[in-house]
């Protein structure tokens, strides 16, 4: 495994803010924003330089009950050839729920959630990783996340849930100090604790963001300053292994160049001074990168003599050296399957509760739950506002109180641009724009980008064809 260094997540706003910053080994851009054929040419230009650019996923959803989606992972491996990246990166998390499995409609979460740390969850964790990682071109690793809700009834601690994943996959890790802190406060988790039962040596690299409290709850923003907590956190762990790279992720409220290479200066500062207190016992004193890619390679080897069936679990079988998810050398796993089903139904009651108002499913703490969803429901505004900016162009300072009010009452189905789009045909057809004026833009916004005629098979289609009868009329 290379070693990346220190690096900052690129985005379109700092992109070239980025590309004039000394110091920067890599950088590491969201998976969905980059088209293979059409790279960006702020991209293009690092690489040229030499500067690894690592792809990394937000939608995969390797925590839900499904098995991965083929078409998103030819997405993440063509990414990942046409940066010629040495990694890709998701997460642990779940994003959408219901569908098949629960004979109810699919529900999206426009965020990542967390999953239950159990033994079903870990199940299907591990075999939809083994699946993806067949899939890919490249080692993948996956990403703690932040919350603000806890499972109920759960037989893990993150850093064990963690290390069985490592070990029973040979996954690598990218850990989010920010999302330990995060933890840490709203779930009273303790971030050395995690970090003594995690198998720091698998560690592909580490993530270093800011975030804010209100009202007892830390919001991971990363829209603000990193705070002492985290690289505190981030020395801790710097003096358990030395990470084979480190990254900066800011997402919006951009502060001005200087101000973020300060930030990477203590990121630097941080590592260096929590080397200095590392001390390998004889045994242990290897690189950890190569310490990674032994264990790697011993949890592929064990992999090898599995029987391992076409969802990713198994058996150990003396006979079977078929590698995971290959093919039709694979079969059927009726024990993961029910675990599938059971962690289907929880999620699905989950992400009802958060996005369609439906009852707080049992065990789970209210109040958090109302928190989270009003968090899922901004997001959701802030996302269509970035997809589709003329609507809150148009609507001005009612946006978002609008969007969110309208969030509350309709889940998300599809994605963030399908969700512009049933916006501005729920608006529209409520009578809801007083201002005609308003309603006239709304309606060109919204016969633009509808196309000539809707996808038939989206289950808004007849409604969006009587709205453009409607509006066709005014």
């Amino acid at each position: 495994m290379k070693h990346l260094g220190t690096g900052i997540g690129w985005r379109p706003e700092i992109a070239a803010a980025v590309e004039s910053m000394p110091g920067i080994d890599w950088v590491e851009a969201v998976a969905e924003n980059v088209c293979p054929g059409h790279l960006p040419e702020s991209l293009v230009r690092l690489r040229e330089r030499g500067v690894t650019v690592v792809p990394h996923g937000v939608s995969l959803g390797l925590g839900g009950a499904d098995r991965p989606d083929e078409g998103k992972l030819a997405d993440l491996a063509a990414a990942a050839e046409a940066l010629g990246s040495p990694l890709v990166t998701e997460h642990i998390a779940f994003v959408r729920a219901g569908g098949a499995l629960t004979a109810s409609p699919r529900l999206e979460a426009g965020h990542l959630l967390p999953v239950p740390r159990t033994r079903d969850a870990l199940d299907v964790l591990c075999a939809n990783i083994r699946i993806a990682q067949d899939a890919l071109p490249v080692p993948l690793a996956v990403e703690n996340i932040a919350a603000l809700i806890s499972w109920p009834g759960e037989e893990m601690t993150e850093g064990q849930f963690l290390y069985d994943l490592a070990d029973r996959t040979g996954v690598r890790l990218l850990i989010d100090v920010a999302n330990l802190h995060t933890n840490h406060v709203n779930r009273g988790e303790d971030p050395a604790k995690a970090l003594d039962e995690l198998p720091v040596e698998a560690i592909a690299y580490v993530h270093v963001a800011g975030g804010f409290e209100r009202d007892g709850v830390w919001h991971d923003s990363h829209a603000h300053a990193v705070p002492p907590a985290v690289l505190a956190i981030l020395a801790d762990l710097s003096s358990r292994v030395r990470p084979p790279g480190v990254l900066l992720e800011r997402d919006e409220n951009f502060p001005a160049p200087g101000e973020l290479e300060r930030e990477l200066t203590a990121i630097r500062e941080t590592v260096a001074k929590g080397a200095l207190s590392v001390v390998p016992k004889a045994s242990e004193a290897r690189e950890p990168t190569k310490v990674a890619d032994e264990a790697a390679a011993e949890s592929a080897a064990e992999r090898a003599s599995i029987d391992v069936t076409s969802d990713g679990s198994g058996t150990a079988g003396p006979d079977s050296g078929d590698r995971p998810g290959s093919g039709e050398a694979l079969k059927a796993s009726p024990s993961t399957d029910l675990s599938r089903q059971r962690l289907a139904l929880a999620q699905a009651a989950l992400l009802s509760a958060l996005v369609a108002g439906t009852p707080v499913p049992e065990g789970f703490d209210g109040t958090r739950l109302s928190v989270q969803a009003r968090a899922l429901a901004g997001k959701r505004a802030d996302v269509v506002a970035k997809v589709a900016p003329e609507l809150p162009e148009i609507l001005a300072g009612a946006y978002r109180k609008t969007f969110v009010a309208y969030a509350h009452g309709h889940p998300m189905t599809g994605g963030y641009r399908r969700d512009a789009l049933d916006f501005a045909e729920h608006l529209l057809l409520g009578g809801r724009l007083d201002d005609p004026d308003v309603r006239r833009r709304v309606s060109d916004w919204w016969l633009e980008r509808s196309g000539p005629a809707p996808l038939s098979q989206h289950p808004a289609a007849r409604l969006a064809r009587a709205t453009r009868r409607v509006l066709l009329r005014r």
